[in-house]
């Protein structure tokens, strides 16, 4: 019985992770118009930002997925450093895993004070322009707000600092995160795992290094 709901919750704790890197390749695309175009940028964030099925229904199952991910993370990691303390005697388990595999609560527990902060510095203000102010506009004196508020808070160079280690945090649980996701869920073929692995490699390095060009470029830039 404690074997199976193991293996469910590394099940659903794969599905939050599966969900939330497809968040995260959506968010990147949208802030890497920041970049090459203000205006679109500022389109797609106005759009985002007063959908009802995003602000009312997938909003909520993204926070949902945020928590219920770092906590099962959380529980596991217990769970599986219980485990190591007795294999340990007998194993060096280092000689056989990496060290993001063992240290996946750490990178995740710097992610989610990443996160906390971009709820600080983005959803929350956004949250109270539009639900306790009333302004739906999306403006500023007369112009979209979106894209000079995204270029302000990179102004401050401790937090685009701060900002560039959650990356390269974000990095290292994703190089492991994602060839894993697909595994605990039963997707193990000798054929498709090696591409898979490439492929896990590609965006756990691509996603978070964009999310760092796009901070550092509009330091640099205004």
């Amino acid at each position: 019985m404690s074997s199976t709901s193991s293996i469910v919750r590394k099940v659903f704790m794969a599905l939050s992770g599966l969900f939330l890197m497809l968040f995260l390749l959506q968010h990147v695309s949208i802030n890497a118009l920041s970049v090459f175009s203000p205006d679109a940028f500022n389109e797609v964030s106005q759009f985002m930002g007063t959908n009802p099925m995003v602000q009312f229904v997938m909003q909520p199952i993204l926070i949902f997925s945020v928590v219920f991910h770092f906590i099962m993370g959380m529980v596991l990691e217990l769970k599986n450093r219980r485990s190591r303390d007795v294999k340990y005697a007998v194993n060096n388990g280092a000689a056989n895993s990496t060290w993001m595999s063992r240290n996946m609560i750490i990178s995740g527990l710097t992610v989610l004070a990443f996160l906390a902060m971009h709820f600080y510095d983005f959803w929350i203000p956004e949250v109270v322009t539009k639900f306790v102010n009333g302004d739906m506009t999306g403006m500023h004196d007369g112009i979209f707000r979106y894209y000079p508020e995204l270029v302000h808070k990179f102004q401050d160079p401790i937090r685009v600092v701060l900002y560039i280690i959650s990356f390269i945090m974000l990095a290292l649980h994703l190089l492991h995160g994602f060839q894993s996701s697909f595994q605990s869920v039963g997707f193990n073929h000798n054929r498709y795992t090696p591409i898979l692995q490439k492929a896990g490699t590609v965006f756990g390095i691509l996603v978070p290094a964009m999310f760092a060009f796009i901070a550092i470029f509009h330091f640099l830039a205004h």
